[in-house]
């Protein structure tokens, strides 16, 4: 290992050389009170910026132990110090000069949720920090600018690792406030199945964000309430009482008027398997963490999915207990969506009427009286979802605006009437007396077979330059396969992304086999983040990509869209 005065000579001699010659700079150096490792060095100015990290030694650090003593505690102190970090990069960011990322300073930029992600790492025996980030080494033109290469390294860097990685530079009761709402936030999260629920709200939160493209809560929004009939008190560890409306196990219908705050609840349920920061209005809504948002989505590939207890007699005798096809309906996409969730083992299902297919939601009695059964291959979702609670323990929360026929079998019917929800449960169901309830399938379906075993892809083997690219949170491109994820709607950070798809290649290259059922594959990869890092899955000692942890329904969801999986 060198010093950081050695590391200050090769660039002061390399000065005014071809760009190429950064490359000689790559190693770890030792600067006062942390290391240096410039793991990969960019080719060009204008290419992707090189990446380093820096380690600081738990002593000098001196983060309190019990700031990180659990794995939510953990998380959130590491998501803490990215943020630190990352608003004093923002302070140095090109004030270096030169040409193209010349200058660039940066580090994962974190939204409202808490995630983990290989931009930090803590240990929890040592309490040494890692931080990842990407900086632009300066250039005139394409030769070397040394003089303000040495002011990010000797200048900048010093000032932010000194700024945001001592604890005693820290705001300690902010960290303090950081790792109690992880623990309360945690605490409330188990205590959910106790008491029966499936999803929490707590009275005073802000349910709508500021805009489509903002995650931030809206400015001069209406606070949350929940009705008296569905409250409950909870006592968590650090906030003490909290009380707010509890969606129990069960099927639970929100209902209203267009505009009046349906969708905006079930998002805020959506996003509830995240943990969320202080002031995002968010902070104690929290969900079954399994819970997976189902939608229709047409033209998607499914691979090999039994999909019968929704799908069977079709009139072109395709079998439907390993169904394939490269262009899905509507309908049959959503089936899929369904019968995957279960192989992911959610606990809940979030569905929102106005993203599905209304054939796989409902037959009406007219429908069903015209086209007989007999001559229907779909058993409608609401025949089904009953089963689904019982046979399964799954959890069912439908928003719906235009069909009372779930009314039946709601446990819960919940009105959003201007933002606020009431409790309309009785009401609703004296209604429905009213009306005949649509008659389901005799028999019971039978419970679909998850025995898929994907095999390694011809293209994969002994072949190490297999290329990736990330495109935001829409999709990631393998070898020139697009997996889209449009659909895949609680990913919420591209480099979540950017994980899933190191998990594929991942997996590609050590478990697809034909042997291993896909549940198999996927627990075993959650096993090596777990046991490793997230940054294992880069098999890369020296250049580890911004990842963030996916949750494991979205790893399978991945799969699940991916067109060159061999089954």
């Amino acid at each position: 290992m060198k010093t950081a005065a050695e590391l200050r000579q090769l660039v002061t001699r390399i000065d005014h050389r071809s760009y190429p010659a950064y490359k000689d700079t790559k190693g770890m150096y030792q600067f006062p009170g942390y290391l240096l490792s410039i793991d990969h060095v960019q080719g060009d100015p204008f290419a992707s910026p090189s990446r380093v990290s820096i380690q600081v030694k738990g002593k000098i650090a001196g983060f309190p132990e019990q700031l990180y003593q659990t794995k939510w505690q953990k998380t959130a102190l590491e998501d803490a110090l990215i943020r630190q970090f990352g608003q004093c990069c923002e302070k140095f960011g090109f004030k270096a000069k030169g040409s193209g990322k010349s200058g660039m300073i940066s580090i994962s930029r974190c939204g409202q949720e808490v995630l983990e992600r290989s931009a930090a790492q803590i240990d929890e025996k040592t309490g040494d920090i890692h931080i990842r980030l990407e900086v632009g080494f300066p250039a005139n033109g394409r030769t070397i600018n040394a003089r303000e290469w040495i002011r990010i390294f000797f200048e900048f860097l010093p000032e932010c690792v000194e700024k945001a990685l001592y604890y005693k530079n820290c705001d300690a009761k902010r960290l303090q406030k950081i790792s109690d709402l992880a623990e309360d936030q945690q605490a409330l999260r188990d205590i959910l199945p106790k008491l029966g629920l499936c999803a929490f709200v707590a009275n005073g939160s802000i349910l709508p964000r500021e805009s489509g493209v903002s995650a931030r809560p809206m400015k001069s929004a209406v606070c949350f309430r929940s009705p008296e009939e569905m409250e409950v008190e909870i006592t968590l560890p650090h906030r003490g009482v909290i009380r707010g409306m509890g969606i129990r196990k069960g099927i639970t219908l929100i209902v209203g008027g267009g505009y009046h705050g349906k969708s905006t609840l079930l998002k805020a349920l959506e996003f509830g398997v995240y943990n969320h920061i202080a002031g995002d209005g968010r902070e104690y809504v929290i969900t079954d963490s399994t819970a997976v948002k189902l939608r229709a989505e047409d033209g998607r590939s499914i691979k090999k999915t039994d999909i019968s207890m929704f799908i069977n007699d079709l009139p072109n005798g395709k079998d439907t207990t390993h169904f394939y096809t490269e262009d899905a309906s509507g309908s049959t996409s959503q089936a899929a969506n369904v019968v995957e969730a279960m192989e992911a083992k959610a606990g809940v299902m979030l569905i929102d009427e106005d993203t599905s297919a209304t054939n796989f939601m409902i037959r009406d009695e007219l429908m069903q009286r015209v086209i007989h059964r007999d001559m229907e291959p779909i058993t409608p979702f609401i025949e089904r979802i009953r089963e689904l609670y019982e046979e399964e323990g799954i959890s069912t929360v439908i928003v719906a605006g235009s069909s009372g026929a779930y009314f039946h079998i709601a446990d819960c019917i919940v009105q959003m009437d201007r933002y606020m929800p009431k409790d309309i449960t009785q009401t609703a169901k004296k209604e429905a007396e009213q009306f005949p309830q649509l008659s389901g399938p005799k028999e019971k379906a039978k419970k679909p077979d998850f025995a898929r075993k994907p095999q390694q892809g011809r293209e994969w083997k002994g072949n190490d330059r297999i290329k990736m690219k990330t495109l935001g949170k829409e999709a990631i491109s393998i070898n020139r396969e697009t997996i889209d994820l449009r659909y895949v709607e609680q990913i919420t950070d591209s480099e979540q992304v950017t994980a899933l798809g190191y998990c594929v290649k991942y997996a590609q290259r050590h478990l697809l086999d034909g042997t291993r059922t896909l549940q198999e594959v996927v627990a075993m990869l959650e096993e090596k983040i777990e046991k490793e890092s997230l940054a294992a899955l880069c098999e890369s000692t020296s250049s580890v990509a911004s990842l963030a942890r996916p949750r494991t329904q979205e790893i399978f969801a991945c799969f699940d869209r991916y067109r060159g999986l061999k089954l």
